[in-house]
């Protein structure tokens, strides 16, 4: 007979969890259900990996709480055959399933005698264990002051300990390192490894091996081994390993946005190798897309969210999503438009299957993205060097490792890439440029920071203000200060600007209300908790967090003074630190976000430098060599 479970008698402890059976495309706990800021749930068929560490802060807080626990408790727990206090069940506990072999107070019984949550009860004092029937095992969150500490998962057949949980990755499964949960072959070192290698030897320069240029290649990998450790589960390491890339990035598109010091890409492969190994390597993510690739709860909200419009139902609100992905609608409205065409060409089924519908969308923004490189070459430079340089940066998008990484977990993160580089190819258009960063913006809303850099265009404003006299006093006009061309350029792009804005919210507003789209979309990122940054490991650095923010924002703004002037190029490099500054403050950071930047960084490198003597006028050249329109620098209106 199953052993029934030593129970306590309960004060105040968690209601009988419910244990209905789950609809996601693998089990889930019940603290994933009920936490919004809980990941997706590991893809079915992955291979759960071992128990791994807490992160370092975590330990740390463990350290202390035993350090400076009562003398009366390390009395207790030095005396011999001292147990940890008993573990608060629920007075009803679930069925147990006819091809189980325990009841749920055995697997309870099981999870208390691990030694790792014994420590944890002596820790806490006592706890509440709450069990949950899921696919081939119990599933036991221990709760402490309503708060999960540990999950536990028990073999329903074995009674054996097979998964043991604590801190951030109680409701974090995508903290765990489950295989297959992103990117899917793509992890195995038979395909990352010589994708890196051909994105780096394939813009490698044979003849002049020490140039900073491949020290950006370099840095650009770099981020595989922050990945490594994120594939483990160790995200006490991964986490911080992703920084250093990140601000070295970033000071080099600033230094390149300043200086004009662009050094180019000059690779020793010919350049119709590249090209032939671009449509290669487009085909080849294709078929691994096709052939094995999940979609995750981002590329899921897409398609819901598109079948929701198409029935005209509203995209934002409580029950607007469902269970297995009740955030999902923390996007803007035109992340979900996106979706649609690829939504009514394949209909959402109402699961998370395998959703074509996400595959062909991630698909098609991908080589959105490789198109729009091209066409950019050749707005930086003209006639056949700007298609060897559209071939070199189309290559580079086709093979770097983690723009492919977005494309295997079928997100939309390839669409805000893919948008910011159009936008840089229609950048002599005023109107088109408003259009297409009101549609980034639309998107995900972090793109709104390059809207002084986009207003302004290729010249920033320093200098230009006039002084005037009037009445024997000086004084300084603002807005109306301003020459007459850029004064009407920057309110031509405000009305473009605010008026496709104005569009795209017609939807949300007319249901459920622009109040709810807010606190479903800007308001619960803003509140977000995750440990996927360092902020969210350590509040400590929280003022620092606020410094970093105030300080990119500061950059930002700044951008519409200065530089005086500037290049298509080093316009691409100021849009890329910007994002990546942005990218810094966030609570929340994942590898699927370098393609929002990607582009952008590689029109910025890829150019050479300027020609000395280039000046602004009647077919000036950018930094690239493409001649630039006689418009001030404020583009076509």
């Amino acid at each position: 007979m199953p052993a029934s479970p030593r129970i306590s008698s309960p004060k105040s402890g968690p209601s009988t969890p419910r244990s209905t059976p789950s609809t996601t495309p693998a089990s889930k706990t019940r603290i994933a259900l009920l936490e919004e800021v809980a990941g997706r749930a590991p893809p079915r068929g992955a291979r759960r990996r071992g128990w791994t560490c807490a992160p370092p802060a975590a330990a740390l807080a463990v350290v202390a709480a035993l350090v400076l626990a009562p003398s009366a408790a390390a009395q207790d727990e030095g005396t011999a055959g001292f147990k940890p206090p008993l573990v608060t069940v629920p007075s009803a506990l679930p069925a147990t399933p006819p091809d189980f072999s325990i009841d749920a107070g055995t697997a309870i019984n099981t999870a208390n005698e691990d030694p790792r949550i014994e420590e944890l009860r002596r820790e806490h004092g006592g706890v509440s264990a709450a069990p949950q029937l899921a696919a081939g095992h119990w599933e036991i969150t221990y709760i402490d002051d309503e708060e999960p500490i540990a999950l536990v998962f028990v073999d329903g057949n074995s009674q054996t300990v097979q998964e043991v949980w604590t801190g951030a990755q109680v409701i974090w499964p995508m903290a765990r390192g489950y295989e297959a949960q992103f990117g899917h072959i793509l992890n195995a070192p038979y395909v990352w490894i010589p994708m890196a290698l051909v994105f780096f030897f394939g813009l490698f320069d044979l003849r002049r091996p020490r140039r900073l240029a491949h020290l950006d290649l370099l840095v650009l990998l770099s981020f595989g081994i922050s990945h490594i450790f994120f594939n483990t589960g160790d995200i006490g390491l991964s986490v911080p390993l992703a920084y250093p890339p990140l601000i070295y990035l970033m000071a080099r598109m600033l230094w390149i946005g300043f200086s004009r010091e662009g050094i180019g890409l000059r690779p020793s492969v010919p350049i119709t190798w590249l090209a032939v190994a671009a449509v290669f390597l487009c085909g080849f993510k294709v078929a691994l897309n096709i052939a094995d690739s999940g979609v995750i709860d981002v590329g899921y909200s897409g398609v819901i969210g598109a079948d929701r419009i198409t029935h005209g139902d509203a995209i934002y609100g409580d029950d607007a999503f469902p269970s297995e992905n009740r955030t999902g609608d923390t996007y803007g409205p035109v992340n979900y438009a996106a979706y649609i065409p690829f939504e009514l060409a394949w209909p959402w089924s109402g699961e998370w299957d395998k959703l074509p519908a996400a595959h062909a969308a991630a698909i098609v923004f991908d080589l959105a993205a490789v198109v729009g490189l091209f066409v950019l070459g050749r707005r930086l430079r003209p006639g056949r060097g700007g298609r060897d340089l559209g071939v070199i940066m189309a290559f580079a998008w086709a093979a770097y490792p983690y723009t492919d990484f977005a494309l295997q977990s079928n997100s939309n993160d390839s669409l805000i890439g893919a948008l910011l580089i159009w936008s840089l190819v229609a950048f002599t258009s005023l109107g088109w440029r408003a259009i297409l960063l009101a549609l980034a913006v639309g998107a995900k809303f972090t793109p709104l920071f390059l809207v002084p850099l986009f207003a302004t265009g290729y010249e920033g404003l320093a200098g230009r203000f006039e002084s005037a006299k009037k009445g024997g006093a000086s004084r300084i006009r603002v807005l109306s200060g301003l020459p007459r061309r850029p004064r009407l350029a920057l309110l031509y792009f405000s009305t473009v600007f605010v008026a496709v804005s104005a569009l795209l919210l017609v939807y949300p507003a007319i249901d459920p209300g622009l109040a709810t789209a807010w606190d479903r979309t800007i308001k619960s990122q803003l509140d977000r908790e995750s440990p996927f940054s360092v902020w969210g490991q350590v509040s400590a650095l929280q003022p620092v967090q606020t410094l970093v923010m105030v300080g990119v924002a500061g950059l930002a703004a700044s951008l519409a003074l200065v530089p005086r002037r500037r290049s298509l190029a080093q316009v691409a490099a100021l849009s890329a630190a910007v994002m990546i500054g942005a990218q810094l403050t966030l609570e929340h950071w994942f590898y699927a976000y370098l393609p929002w930047f990607f582009g952008m960084l590689i029109a910025a490198t890829a150019p050479a430098r300027a020609a000395e003597g280039d000046s602004r006028g009647i077919g000036r050249r950018d930094e690239g060599g493409a001649s630039q329109p006689r418009s001030m620098g404020y583009g076509h209106v």
